[in-house]
């Protein structure tokens, strides 16, 4: 039942310090005054005493983290690498703009507007530009 009761500690100090559980040192010659730990108050006065410390990040790991990712390594262009719905909020947005930007100086009537704006919900264009194009040849020459 100890083991368990100091694991539970050590959560809540990992909590209360914002680091990961395993970065969490408590004194082993003082284990028993974390025993009779309560709360998040009592914790942070442990801490204050050095009965509970947060260790050191292991260096490798903020190198390995880092190394091979400068630009000849990538393949592809940086839209590759980047997640499919991020991809898709950049275009959808840039095609809204646009929309609203011809619906403010009145090249598109509401209705149009509001047309085309389901459509680029509903991913008929690829990209601004084809949105351009099949404006000028379906909705302008209306």
């Amino acid at each position: 039942m100890a083991m368990v009761n100091i694991e539970l500690k050590r959560r809540l100090a990992a909590r209360v310090l914002g680091v990961g559980v395993d970065r969490v040192w408590i004194d082993p010659e003082r284990i028993d005054e974390v025993y009779d730990v309560d709360t998040r108050e009592d914790i942070r006065i442990l801490i204050r005493r050095g009965v509970i410390k947060v260790k050191p990040v292991k260096g490798q790991v903020i190198r390995r983290r880092k190394r091979k990712r400068g630009p000849g390594s990538r393949k592809g262009p940086a839209t590759s690498r980047m997640p499919k719905k991020q991809r898709w909020m950049m275009r959808v947005r840039a095609q809204r703009r646009f929309l609203r930007m011809l619906r403010d100086k009145g090249v598109l009537s509401p209705k149009q507007y509001r047309k085309l704006y389901m459509m680029v919900k509903g991913g008929m264009f690829r990209s601004k530009a084809h949105l351009r194009e099949y404006i000028k040849h379906h909705v302008v020459g209306e």
